[in-house]
């Protein structure tokens, strides 16, 4: 037995079983940085053109959690495949580094302090700051096995960067798209500034719900209906109470109908729609309609306002609906964009007296120096005593809140800089770019983003803080008339480009070096300036990246290929990138986007550390590996919420592990193979040919998913592959001849073909996903086989073209049925493995029982069926001849299998039991075929 071992050719390889990525990984990465595997993959490729992925940047503000990983690594992947398959494809990544969420973060560690400061030190602070989480980010980035610029980054505080973004906003102004004006914004009490919509959060609060009248003595009103007019009252209802004190009129339907209703002598206005639940709400008892007639007749009435000495005129508007309220709708010009538009309108006061911090102005009767918020009991205690307070509770709903802070945020009319949406047709044009010039992915993105600009009020891009890039605008300290003019712009935009921190030449240059000689304010005719102080929207500043970065970098082609971010910038990145570009350069700045979901734990919820359900990338890498993250991020479906346990993981870690174990299985089976041996196809064993053919088949089906973005696709392939296909199939069948057979012979050689072609398909379609492991077996491949691919360093240089079959889809079909026969006989043969009949499947004798048409099949296979099923004796007879013993197929028709033990001996090399041993004297205990191999007649 043991000189037969010897002639065994048992496999050999040095990849390792176990994969201790943990250890291997960091090694890796210092490998991929000695060889500069970055450069080697974007130099060999480029036939195909090239492909622009544009990084959107992440705020450098802490540690990545799990969504930043993800996003990441679904980057990574798009890039490595688009250059495996002969594009040229950087990744330039990018931060973040200007903005709310950074000067949040310092405010707090200076506390107090920080009042104290001037705005150049905040500024300095904050850079500082950013530079540090920067670095941090980046070595967590590159641990998941990322390869990209990172040593050339763009950083939206670089001086280049900055004066890209204040050269877009020049551009708008050249093109009169910019105004100053008081408009109602979001705002944030605690953190003094506007908001974007993109920086509003939803969540529950609890706000008072109120029913006020308003006293209605209008002369007027008496010829509408027949009533006492000093009895006479319209009703309102709102959630907001601390707006009534900046009430400027009541809104109701033009075609809506409008009862008026008698409830113990007085008399009510509501919409007729809206009078049970007004009733219900209030307590009125037995209602009486008395009258009955349009919105539209009742315009022009002048209720008194509720608190003070003054009118609150009946106006008109469509938005009014009968959902919720009263049908008449308290409107304050101040504080909402539909009553803002119907104040302007009317030419009502856009009255919102407070300041920053959402205090009222000391002029404010009743509430001077309250916060709005604290106000809220106060109005309610003032209404109820002056008898104007019908109905009081509380209501939970979602409500907007600072998605820094996290506190309720206002609606308040300030003085703000915007872009018009309406000016040089900015949104007709941003929509029609939408439907027709970009590709969203999933296609249910084009509507979001459809709807969010088709309904977007103008874009305020003024902020009131410290660190970003400042409007370049001064202000007349006479008349607060804004001046600007284009070229006055670019200059300042050539000083911030020289400056050593950028736009800080703003702050910090004399006043004489920024205005004009000889200015004068075109309002006033006043020569006294201030510069703005106002910077601008920090989505301004990422939403300029493709001027500031796709346009100037060399590794980057304008419009881009491709943008990918998660969902929520439908109404962030992806959003002012559109506007942005679509303002100044009147096309798209992306041709394709894509968008995934948020990360959620293993039963949906959101990852909260109140909950405790919290997962960070480094977690996950400390206990399995970044490879294993990364098998998360292909093996989901990205377009849905995504969610993650410790049950997905390890489910994940024994799909890896048959992954591995299979390149391992090919690695040792090619150590004494070079291309120089391979069999050509023709001369291939038909099974041979059709795993080639197979393999070729999943490979293209895995590499169209590359280019579909359908990576879960991709591992749900490569598993299957291996497990189904390969392991469970191919490899199974073909051991037997890969150790028993000789070992130049033609039956090895053929099998050895193939198993060198899939392991290049393999390893090409994992690289991109598992590219820790795909590179370690690259490394590992036969010296022979690395010569005939020229020596390349990386698996990302590896462009492998597999030999055609030219197999016809007939005879592919006849061996994927073989297979399923093949399946048959192993679920026949189980039992008989359990019943202690048969030790194994090759102790096996199996007859199949076949029709005429399966029969022809099987006999002109030409395979040999005794390694096909990896057994010792096959039969194959018409189905009429079938013993009661035979099992019939599940899955297809015409075929029953019985199974026996195989007569004879077992041969001692190949372990096939034989009933003509010793055929040879010199080889009394091997099989014929064995004593071919032995005898060098084989």
């Amino acid at each position: 037995m043991s000189d037969y071992k010897k002639t065994l050719l048992l496999p050999k390889t040095k990849f390792p079983m176990k994969a201790n990525l943990k250890q291997r990984e960091p090694e890796m990465l210092k490998f991929w940085e000695q060889i500069d595997a970055y450069s080697l993959m974007i130099s060999s490729g480029g036939e195909n053109g090239s492909y622009c992925l544009h990084d959107g940047p992440p705020y450098a503000n802490g540690h990545i959690h799990m969504g930043t990983a993800l996003n990441k690594v679904l980057k990574d992947i798009v890039v490595k495949s688009r250059n495996m398959q002969g594009y040229t494809s950087q990744y330039v990544p990018g931060w973040d580094c200007h903005g709310l969420p950074i000067e949040h973060k310092v405010e707090q560690e200076l506390k107090k302090k920080r009042k104290e400061l001037p705005t150049l030190t905040v500024r300095k602070i904050c850079r500082e700051y950013a530079n540090k989480w920067l670095d941090v980010q980046r070595k967590e980035f590159k641990r998941l096995g990322v390869l990209g610029k990172w040593e050339e980054p763009y950083l939206t505080m670089n001086p280049s960067y900055e004066a890209a973004t204040a050269r877009e906003l020049g551009r708008f102004m050249e093109n009169d798209g910019v105004v100053r004006g008081k408009k109602p914004i979001y705002w944030c009490c605690d953190c003094h500034t506007a908001l974007a919509e993109a920086e509003v959060e939803y969540a529950d609060h609890t706000s008072p719900s109120i029913y006020v009248r308003f006293p209605m003595a209008d002369p007027k009103a008496a010829e509408i209906a027949d009533v006492d007019v000093n009895k006479l009252y319209i009703v309102i209802w709102t959630t907001t109470p601390w707006t009534i004190p900046d009430n400027m009129a009541v809104a109701v339907h033009p075609n809506f109908d409008y009862v008026f209703v008698n409830v113990g002598g007085d008399v009510y206005v509501v919409a007729e729609g809206m009078l049970e639940s007004v009733a219900q709400a209030v307590g009125w008892e037995n209602p009486e309609i008395v009258a009955t007639v349009k919105g539209s007749e009742l315009e022009g009435l002048k209720p008194k306002h509720p608190i003070y000495n003054r009118e609150s005129p009946v106006v008109l508007a469509d938005y009014v609906t009968l959902e919720a309220g009263t049908g008449c709708v308290h409107t304050a010009p101040g504080h909402g964009p539909d009553d803002f538009v119907t104040g302007m309108r009317y030419g009502l006061e856009i009255y919102s007296p407070m300041n920053d911090r959402g205090e009222f102005h000391k002029d404010v009767e009743f509430f001077a120096g309250m916060n709005v918020f604290d106000a809220n009991p106060k109005v309610i205690e003032k209404l109820e005593e002056l008898g104007n307070l019908l109905g009081s509770s509380s209501i939970t709903h979602s409500y907007p809140h600072c998605w820094r802070c996290k506190k309720p945020v206002i609606f308040r009319a300030t003085t703000q800089w915007f872009i018009g949406m309406e000016e040089n047709d900015l949104r007709k044009r941003s929509l029609n770019a939408i439907r027709n010039d970009v590709s969203w992915i999933p296609a249910w993105g084009e509507e979001r983003i459809y709807n969010m600009v088709e309904n977007r009020p103008d874009w305020c891009i003024s902020r009131q803080r410290n660190w970003g890039v400042p409007i370049s605008a001064l202000i007349c300290e006479e008349c607060d008339e804004p001046w600007y003019d284009a070229q006055w712009v670019y200059d300042l935009c050539e000083k911030y480009e020289k400056h050593p921190t950028g736009c800080d030449y703003w702050f910090e240059a004399p006043m004489e070096d920024i205005v004009p000689q000889g200015l004068t304010c075109p309002k006033c005719g006043a020569a006294k300036w201030k510069r703005e102080t106002d910077i601008l929207d920090v989505w301004f500043d990422s939403g300029t990246s493709f001027a500031a970065v796709v346009e100037q970098r060399e590794e980057t082609t304008y419009p881009a290929d491709l943008y990918l971010e998660g969902s929520d910038q439908h109404r962030g990145w992806f959003h002012s990138s559109l506007l942005a570009s679509m303002g100044t350069r009147k096309v798209p700045p992306y041709k394709s986007v894509l968008t995934h979901g948020y990360v959620v734990d293993g039963d949906g919820r959101k990852m909260s550390k109140s909950i405790g359900n919290v997962i960070a990338p480094q977690e996950i890498i400390d206990k399995y590996g970044a490879e294993i993250l990364r098998m998360w991020v292909s093996a989901s479906n990205y377009q849905e919420d995504i969610r993650i346990s410790d049950e997905t993981l390890n489910r994940l870690v024994d799909a890896y592990r048959r992954i591995r174990n299979t390149c391992r299985y090919l690695l040792s089976n090619l150590n004494d193979f070079a291309p120089s041996d391979r069999v050509a196809v023709q001369d291939m064993l038909p099974l041979d040919r059709y795993a080639l053919e197979l393999v070729s088949r999943r490979h293209a089906t895995i590499q169209k998913a590359y280019r579909n973005f359908e990576f879960h696709k991709v591992y749900h392939t490569l598993h299957n592959l291996c497990v189904v296909d390969l392991s469970a199939f191919y490899l199974d069948i073909i051991k037997d001849r890969l150790y028993v057979e000789a070992q130049d012979g033609r039956k090895r050689r053929s099998a050895q073909t193939v198993l060198w072609q899939i392991l290049m398909m393999l390893l090409e379609d994992m690289a991109p996903v598992l590219s820790f492991t795909a590179e370690e077996a690259f490394q590992q491949l036969p010296e022979a086989i690395k010569n005939e691919l020229a020596d390349l360093k990386s698996i990302f240089a590896l462009r492998f073209a597999p030999d055609e079959t030219e197999m016809d889809e007939n005879t592919f079909a006849r061996w994927e049925k073989l297979a399923m026969i093949r399946a048959e006989v192993n679920k026949a043969i189980e039992p008989k493995r359990k019943d202690g009949v048969i030790g194994k499947p090759l102790d096996a004798h199996i007859t199949l029982y076949a029709d005429e048409k399966l029969a022809t099949l099987l006999q002109n296979a030409e395979l040999d069926p005794m390694e096909f099923f990896i057994v010792s004796k096959v039969d194959i007879k018409p189905l009429s001849e079938a013993r009661d013993t035979a099992i019939a197929a599940e899955d297809i028709e015409g075929l029953k299998v019985d199974v026996a033990a195989a007569p004879g001996e077992k041969c001692e090399r190949c372990w096939r039991i034989c009933e003509d041993l010793g055929t040879n004297a010199d080889h009394p205990t091997a099989c014929p075929r064995c004593t071919a191999v032995l005898t060098g007649k084989a």
